[in-house]
């Protein structure tokens, strides 16, 4: 299936936690068929097809809505929720559990991805992200049961590709190849060349029919 113009159905509350207005999406009905879990390396997510393409519009509104969390409930599944969030919002992740206690009763909405969800990146870009210098890494946290994915628009666009067709090509790719391993590998954190001890954290997407 593809992205462009994919009008997918979400619910909209709102919170106020310190004095700060909140605003939280999620999926306007269940996520059946998804798995989070913490590994040594990070956290690991097996989706199924439907699952793979809430993961993308969840990422294309983390990109694009500074002012959003984007909830995908997960724990009816496996142990952890997934949200994400721009790091402009300054969320502070302890704060996850009063929040999610005090949203609203939801409001159903819908997104309509545009023709072109995510931009192609430019080469010149992909190459910053090995520089000392680079701050617009992907970031995470965990906390009340839950994955946290934080950082910038060009931080959530530099790992679109791998999200994109995971959603996108998976599909045809596992129709040539029944049971191939298909799979999308985030870095998460800083990325540091050669460090044995302490290697850059990751969210492993793979696809996987789930019970």
């Amino acid at each position: 299936m593809r992205l462009a113009g994919l009008k997918w159905r979400a619910t909209v509350s709102t919170a106020r936690l310190a004095g700060v207005g909140y605003r939280v999406l999620r999926p306007g009905r269940p996520i059946r068929h998804a798995e989070l879990v913490e590994d040594r390396f990070g956290a690991e997510l097996a989706v199924d097809q439907a699952a793979a393409l809430d993961l993308a519009v969840a990422w294309w509104l983390a990109a694009r809505s500074p002012h959003s969390l984007v909830h995908l409930p997960l724990r009816s599944t496996g142990p952890l929720d997934l949200v994400l969030l721009h790091h402009s919002l300054g969320f502070r992740v302890s704060g996850w559990k009063q929040l999610r206690s005090r949203l609203s009763p939801p409001a159903m909405t819908t997104v309509t991805l545009p023709p072109t969800p995510f931009r192609p990146v430019e080469r010149a870009e992909h190459e910053r992200f090995f520089h000392r210098d680079f701050r617009d890494h992907l970031n995470y946290a965990f906390a009340a049961d839950t994955l946290f994915v934080i950082g910038s628009r060009l931080a959530f666009e530099l790992a679109a590709e791998e999200v994109r067709a995971l959603a996108e090509d998976a599909p045809a790719q596992l129709a040539r190849v029944p049971g191939d391993h298909v799979c999308a590998e985030i870095g998460l954190g800083r990325w540091v060349p050669h460090h044995r001890r302490n290697p850059a954290a990751q969210l492993h997407v793979y696809r996987r029919v789930l019970p």
